[in-house]
């Protein structure tokens, strides 16, 4: 692929807190810890390498849920056993099990932790680093996960059970996957043998990139939820993060950013199979909403220490568990991410846990031959593809015409007469300066009419280049999103077996900017 880049600033469709954050504003600083280059590495490796991290059950989970993947990959058990090692390091992304991966980015993050590991190990010989991709197992909204969109068409998975997604049977899922993607495809075996959806998206996933050592991991474990205790008990029953994560969304209020996630007194939901419900303090007793399920002080402080995986954490503390039970360096995330991981950092300091470096994961967008082919057609550069199309299309009316197509040098004209037959009027009468006034708008509205009438004729006659314009942007921003927010990548690896190498191969994750990258495809 070949690849270019612009600015985020420059596409107009990034938030100001993320665009101020690649930009280093320093008012921004105090909100996060080390700026995601490579240099800041080393002092992030060292901070992390004294915090404690129980290894051997983190060792022990991984190995015990490989066990369900068909094929585990020597890069995988490598990666594995290096965990137990002090000198090893992740890199970690998170993302939801979006049926079928979901969209383009979710490609796009976990391309950036194992680009970005390889570059820290050529830095850092004497380290290992080990990319990690974190399920959001615990989730529990499936309307957010059971459809995705591949070539304009969406399909979707029904089915009504309820609760944290990764629980949840595949029923349905290979029948899917055979009309999608073919009943030899990937998917197909991974929705057809698993037992659950977190199992299959394991599978999938490390079918896909166990060759690059990438380690799927599924924090809903009663061992990963014993090492979390302390946090969960310090939430329940001191309330310690709301009040941190409120001061610190406050200032960034007032600085005029927006934030992105909001605390609660309690930031945990109480997990059983089919349910994942939040827990409130109520008159004394800490109810689990929408259930009969109440305990008082006592019992739930109990059940926390006999029961910590039944305690699932919400956005505001699921970083946290995520940095308490792995050696983590930094996390990748998109916009939203960076942003509401910035309300957090006060949460870090309190429980003197390192605060991981913020690395954005990579955006891009995918340009085939038959699309490249009417970019050119178009003249068009990198930049003018984030240029709204209506716009868009009126500045290329403008270039390929041969007609004057504006009325600015006359509106001035009638602007200058008109003023001075508004003076004269008022000399005569007061009152019909004010009349002179409102006929002036008439006429400048009738001015406008004339020059839209005259740029739509004009457009009528280029019909061609606006169809053309249609379709880049059809393709490209699909229903007005970003594509890689919209579109899935089945369509992009069936036609090309080496799209993922092309992708990994493209990016660069501490290049800091939107790629742009034209696909032989």
């Amino acid at each position: 692929m070949k690849v270019g880049c612009i600015d985020f600033s420059e596409t107009g469709l990034f938030a100001p807190i993320f665009n101020d954050f690649i930009q280093q504003k320093e008012e921004l600083k105090p909100f996060y810890h080390r700026y995601p280059n490579l240099e800041a590495f080393q002092d992030q490796i060292q901070e992390k390498s004294q915090h404690k991290i129980n290894r051997d059950v983190l060792v022990q989970v991984l190995e015990n849920q490989y066990t369900q993947v068909s094929k585990v990959e020597e890069a995988v058990k490598k990666n594995i056993e290096n965990l137990g090692d002090a000198k090893t390091f992740t890199l970690t992304t998170g993302h939801q099990l979006n049926i079928f991966t979901g969209p383009l980015y979710f490609h796009f993050k976990i391309i950036t932790v194992i680009n970005a590991c390889q570059q820290l190990k050529a830095k850092y010989p004497e380290y290992s680093f080990v990319p990690v991709y974190w399920m959001a197992s615990e989730d529990h909204d499936l309307d957010e996960i059971k459809s995705m969109q591949a070539d304009g068409k969406k399909y979707k998975w029904n089915t009504e059970q309820s609760g944290a997604v990764g629980r949840m049977n595949t029923e349905g899922l290979a029948e899917l996957a055979a009309n999608i993607a073919g009943q030899d495809s990937i998917f197909y075996k991974a929705y057809a043998e698993a037992e659950n959806l977190a199992d299959a998206v394991r599978e999938y996933v490390n079918a896909f990139y166990g060759q690059y050592g990438l380690l799927v991991l599924d924090a809903d474990n009663v061992q990963l939820k014993a090492e979390f205790k302390t946090i969960i008990h310090d939430d329940i029953l001191k309330n310690t993060a709301n009040q941190l994560v409120e001061k610190c969304s406050t200032s960034l209020d007032d600085m005029g950013y927006k934030t992105q996630t909001y605390p609660r007194e309690i930031n945990f939901f109480y997990l059983k199979d089919g349910l994942r419900e939040r827990i409130v303090k109520e008159e004394g007793k800490f109810n689990v909403l929408n259930t009969d399920i109440s305990f008082s002080e006592e019992e739930i402080e109990k059940e926390i220490d006999e029961h910590p995986e039944n305690f699932s954490p919400n956005v505001i503390l699921r970083p946290v568990y995520q940095e308490v039970i792995l050696p983590n360096l930094a996390y990748t995330g998109g916009p939203a991410e960076v942003a509401y991981w910035m309300q957090l950092k006060p949460v870090f300091d309190s429980q003197h846990i390192p605060f991981p470096i913020l690395l954005p994961r990579n955006f891009g967008m995918i340009i085939p031959n038959r699309i490249r082919h009417k970019i050119k057609k178009l003249k068009l550069k990198d930049l003018d593809l984030f240029v709204e199309r209506e716009v868009l299309k009126k500045e290329i009316t403008k270039k390929i015409s041969a007609q004057k197509l504006n009325l600015n040098d006359e509106r001035q004209q009638l602007n200058t007469l008109l003023t001075a037959i508004r003076g004269y009027a008022g000399d005569v009468d007061p009152s019909l300066a004010q009349m002179t006034e409102a006929e002036t708008e008439k006429i400048s509205n009738a001015i406008d009419k004339i020059e839209k009438k005259m740029m739509a004729a004009e457009k009528r006659k280029h019909s061609d280049k606006m169809r053309q314009i249609d379709e880049v942007k059809d393709f490209l921003f699909p229903a007005n999103g970003l594509q890689e927010r919209k579109e899935n990548f089945i369509p992009y690896y069936k036609a090309d077996d080496k799209f993922i190498k092309k992708l990994i191969k493209a990016f660069d994750p501490f290049n800091l900017q939107f790629h742009i990258m034209r696909w032989d495809g």
